[in-house]
């Protein structure tokens, strides 16, 4: 045999030696897997429970304000004299999702009108119902059942001789998980 073929010959030997030891598996090289998982949680979700209702009152030739509590108390201020029989009441949303997950809160309103006349609406919300006159909340966490409400009372501004008339508006709620 010449040198030639000799070498071709272990050249040829040397790769099917080299096959033959990638194919059962290589001392350089590793194989492992990981588990691939998912959760669905609850969505979240909110209803409307109760409307506010800032009751009947009675406006002077001076400006004043209204101011429920997410609580449902009830104080005037100003130009405004209340009518003691009309009942008032603080809204309440229920949200539900879930349980143990933190959202974030936004809540908004609307002037309240009448025809062409209006008062300027605050709201004014928490978590409790308490007797705040200010300010919103802004983040809640579902309790283990899953559930949380948000109460909102507001300051409404009524104008020197504000036009007398059922008054209309409306509060949005929007919450979302964090």
């Amino acid at each position: 045999m010449n040198k030639h073929a000799c070498f071709t010959s272990n050249v040829f030997r040397l790769a099917v030696l080299a096959l033959a030891i990638a194919g059962a598996g290589s001392a350089i090289a590793a194989t492992t897997t990981a588990s691939a998982t998912s959760t669905i949680i609850a969505p979240i979700n909110i209803a409307k429970a109760v409307d506010l209702a800032f009751g009947s009152f009675a406006a002077s030739a001076a400006p004043g304000t209204v101011t429920l509590t997410p609580g449902g108390t009830r104080t005037v201020d100003g130009g405004v004299a209340v009518i003691a029989a009309s009942p008032s009441s603080a809204a309440k949303f229920d949200v539900t999702g879930q349980p143990g997950f933190a959202y974030s809160i936004s809540v908004t309103g609307t002037p309240l009108t009448s025809g062409g006349n209006s008062m300027a609406f605050t709201p004014v919300s928490d978590l409790t119902g308490s007797a705040a006159t200010s300010g919103n909340a802004t983040a809640g966490l579902l309790t283990a059942g899953g559930t949380q409400s948000i109460f909102v009372g507001g300051v409404l501004s009524v104008g020197a001789s504000q036009a007398p008339g059922d008054y209309a508006g409306e509060i949005t709620a929007l919450v979302n998980y964090n």
